[in-house]
């Protein structure tokens, strides 16, 4: 879950960080989950006050408590960049989740113009857009490098412009975090019928095939979860993966980690900026925050690369239980999945054109990524 992605400015927290101070930092987020210009803002001001040496100054939201590092530091690098390619005339100040509006709410305040700018993931706000999803990743759908590749270069940010553009944003990459873990469960699941009764946090797209499984989901914030688990009030819950799992705590207090979390194989978060903002800024600093997005979107996703395996590692040691998900679970899971892709935009049109769109780019792009790479991984990653 995303509530929730090398040469960096912040050293990362360590893994001893109080777990108080990290739950309180979670809580915060609500998930688990406009200030103008100096010089005026929207499109008549924010141009002069560049040309007249007069300093922007602009706010950014983030869905992402401060204590998720390789996330919230996607925004504090956007942020240092643009700083340091304007000589400080352009200064971003990244807030977390909870500071200025809650995670959830990200969008409709860049949307509004309470900030200029939010750090965020499209599928939060699928009751507004089923296509949004799209823009993030949903069950058993494209890996990081995949979802890239059919955002940047196989025409879905082009089909999803109209429906950010209904909202009053544009969107530039933020990272991604790679294919999650399947989660923590206090007991092993061993196949399909072992998930029925199960009391579980996960939210998004993933908690409604899970409920169709027999699950009975939950949506509980980062802060919760931990006691949440502790005291049985649920058997079982989903967050990202090693890196930031062990922050949390969870391998006290649960001691079956399951793979993979087929329901977010490649998560892209996105920058979403206010379109009236976006157009009043020269272009100057639309390439710097064109060339910011990507420095934050690459740093992301090699950060947890780097840390996972550590992390991972050090779970092993802890008497952990790490296992894949049964074959019929996944299967199960699957064809629940391709079910809830194909209704969940019933009548709409625009949403209908995206998902066919993008399932011929999947069906293509897993015929090659099926060939090559998996004959290399499946040779190379089991030595």
């Amino acid at each position: 879950m995303l509530s929730f992605m090398s040469d960096e400015p912040h050293e990362p927290k360590p893994s001893g960080l109080p777990r108080r101070r990290l739950l309180q930092g979670l809580g915060a987020a609500g998930l688990g989950a406009g200030l103008s210009s100096c010089g005026g803002g929207g499109a008549g001001g924010t141009a002069p006050s560049v040309h007249t040496g007069k300093r922007l100054r602009w706010r950014l939201a983030s869905s992402f408590p401060s204590s998720l590092d390789a996330m919230f530091g996607a925004a504090e690098i956007l942020c240092e960049e643009v700083g340091k390619m304007s000589g400080g005339r352009f200064e971003i100040r990244p807030s977390q989740a909870g500071e200025i509006v809650p995670g959830t709410e990200v969008l409709d305040a860049v949307q509004k113009g309470a900030v200029q700018l939010g750090q965020t993931c499209g599928y939060y706000y699928t009751g507004k857009s089923a296509a949004l999803a799209l823009e993030t990743c949903v069950p058993f759908g494209l890996t990081a490098r995949q979802q890239t590749a059919w955002l940047q270069d196989g025409g879905g940010n082009e089909l999803l412009a109209p429906i950010l553009g209904d909202f009053n944003v544009i969107s530039l990459p933020a990272g991604n975090t790679g294919t999650q873990m399947g989660g923590w469960f206090r007991n092993e699941v061993t196949d399909l019928n072992s998930l029925k009764g199960l009391k579980m946090r996960i939210p998004g797209l993933g908690g409604k095939v899970m409920s169709e499984l027999g699950v009975a989901t939950q949506l509980l914030a980062g802060g919760e979860i931990y006691q949440a688990l502790e005291r049985g009030a649920i058997d079982a819950t989903e967050w990202v993966g090693p890196y930031d799992d062990m922050k949390l705590g969870f391998h006290e207090v649960a001691k079956h980690y399951h793979y993979p979390g087929w329901w977010e194989p490649g998560p892209h978060l996105a920058f979403y900026i206010n379109q009236p903002e976006w157009e009043g800024l020269p272009e100057e600093y639309r390439a710097m925050l064109r060339s910011a997005a990507r420095r934050a979107a690459e740093l992301m996703q090699t950060r947890y690369d780097a840390r996972n395996p550590g992390a991972m590692a050090e779970i092993r040691t802890k008497g952990v239980n790490v296992t894949p998900f049964a074959e019929d679970l996944m299967r199960g899971a699957r064809d629940a999945s391709e079910q809830l892709l194909t209704d969940m935009g019933s009548g709409d049109g625009q949403y209908g054109k995206i998902i066919d769109a993008w399932r011929k780019f999947r069906k293509d792009s897993f015929g090659w990524f099926g060939t090559a790479e998996l004959s290399y991984a499946r040779y190379a990653f089991g030595q």
